[in-house]
Order: C-alpha cells, then structure tokens, then sequence
C-alpha cells in the first residue's frame, strides 16, 4: 500500500512539472525565462509625428519619440549587461504597419533588428549604440519629408501580426508602441454594434464623450474596440506618447479608457500608457518597464 501511495506521489509531482499544453496544438508550451527578452517597438508614422500639422514649442513630437526610443535600446542594452554571455538569448527590432512606400525606412529598420547569443561579442554593444543613435532620427525625417504619412493600422498589427513578430514563447516579451492614442486607417475601419476598429476625435464626439461622466456612457454603450487577440497573456504593453486634440477637457482620459478595456480583453494583464510627456520624465519609467522592478 505504501509503495502505491508513493508511486501515486511520485506521478502527481511530476505531472505538476510538466510545461502547460496548449489547447489547440495539444504541445507543451514552454514557461518563459524573464531573464530573456524579446522588445519590439511599433511606430505610428501618421501625421501626428508632422511639426507643421502637430507643432509643439517645447519638443516637436517626432523628437519625443527618437528620445523614447534611445530610452528603450538604453534599457535592453542595461538588461544584457547584467547577464552571463553564457545566457545572452535577447532581441529587439522596430516595426511599422503598413510598411512605408520609402525603402530607406524599411532598410533602416532592417538595421535596428538586433540579436544577442553567447556568440555576441562586447564590441557588438557599441554597434548597436551607434545605430539606435543615428538611425530612429533618420526614419523620422524621412517620413516627415516625404510628407505621404501612410497612418498606422494598429488594430491589424494586433490582429494579425503581434503573435509572429512580438511574442517568443520562451521570452519576456514587451512591445512598446508610439502612438498619440487615436487609432485610424482606412483598410481596417469597421464596426461591430457599438465597438470600432478605430478611434477618432470625431467619434468621441459623436460618442457624447465629452462630459465628466463620460465612463457611464462608454460603459452603457459598450463603447470601445473590437478585440483583434483572444490572448495574449504572454505579452507586456506600453504605450507612450498619448496626445489628446484640444477641446475637450476629457479627451485623453477617454483614449486611455478605450485603450485599457482593449487590452483586458485581449488578456494582455501588464499595460502602461502614457501621455507625450518629455523624455527625461518617461526614461524612468522606461527603464523601469524593462528590467520589470
């Protein structure tokens, strides 16, 4: 009798070992490692990065975002270097969507997809360094030249894409996007009942969300997006760089409600968004998303 409760011992704490299986696939699906991690940042190249369209005295926007984006290489590189070489298993790249027409940005962001592995050596910190300080600022002003602002079609980038490029089972996975909040492009416009694929000024006007209580109404309408994901429980977003129109007193605090609902609903359970603050007031918390403490 022992020898059986043992073995029923034996069988139960193994199981409990085991990876979680996935329930379509029915393959053990690997706990990720925390220590590894796999950042994307998703670039919104609408005209919101324009200095004519969206001026600002104090720091253009365009400027917001290569500052933010030197924030986030600063903490992917901070993260290595606490590691053994024995352990490096970490990447980030940079992404848009759509694409743009210009092949220098594609070409550019070819070059800020970055890798380490235990073959990596220290002088390849350096090349990085270098190409996060130079490249961003050369997509930006080359967008803004070329004037032909393509949008940023964010709710296909969730719907279809955010699992192949963003999410590595057995990665800590974090996609930073830079977005002034509002969502729009006209291949992915739809409705379902009283949620959008998108979000506009115009809606949120239409919406009569423009009072104090703007979140009795979002919640009896059932306002906000359609959900793109059914899970992605594996993957941690931040989003900076929210930039409500004037007029409405409320406006970014309705984008950010959108925002969140969107997010529980894809079970996405670590989220930050933040306003276009200057760089040297977001940098911490940049810092801090990444090495997660």
């Amino acid at each position: 009798m022992k020898n059986i409760v043992y073995l029923l011992l034996m069988i139960s704490l193994v199981s409990c070992c085991k990876d979680p299986v996935d329930s379509k696939s029915g393959k053990n699906i690997p706990e990720p490692d925390p220590n590894n991690i796999n950042v994307s940042i998703l670039i919104d190249l609408s005209d919101r990065i324009d200095p004519n369209t969206n001026p600002n005295p104090t720091m253009e926007y365009f400027q917001r975002d290569i500052e933010y984006i030197k924030a986030i290489e600063k903490g992917f590189l901070n993260h290595i270097k606490t590691k053994r070489i024995i352990t490096y298993n970490d990447q980030m790249q940079v992404f848009f969507n759509p694409e743009p027409s210009d092949p220098k940005i594609n070409d550019f962001t070819k070059e800020l997809k970055v890798s380490f592995d235990q073959n990596t050596n220290k002088a390849y910190f350096n090349t990085v360094e270098k190409k996060y300080a130079e490249l961003p600022a050369n997509i930006y002003q080359s967008a803004i030249k070329d004037g032909n602002y393509v949008g940023s079609d964010i709710w296909e980038f969730f719907k279809n894409k955010v699992n192949d490029y963003c999410v590595k089972e057995d990665h800590r996975n974090i996609l930073f996007i830079l977005t002034d909040g509002y969502m729009y492009h006209e291949n992915s416009r739809f409705s379902e009942k009283a949620k959008t694929s998108y979000l506009t000024s115009k809606l949120i006007k239409s919406n009569n969300l423009t009072t104090s209580d703007f979140k009795t109404t979002f919640e009896q309408k059932n306002l906000g997006f359609v959900k793109a994901n059914d899970n992605l429980s594996n993957l941690e977003v931040i989003v900076l760089g929210i930039n409500p129109e004037k007029g409405n007193p409320f406006e970014e605090a309705v984008i950010k409600e959108y925002w969140e609902k969107w997010f529980k609903e894809m079970k996405i359970k670590k989220y930050q968004i933040k306003s276009a603050d200057l760089p040297s007031n977001l940098e911490p918390i940049i810092l801090k998303a990444i090495t997660g403490r």
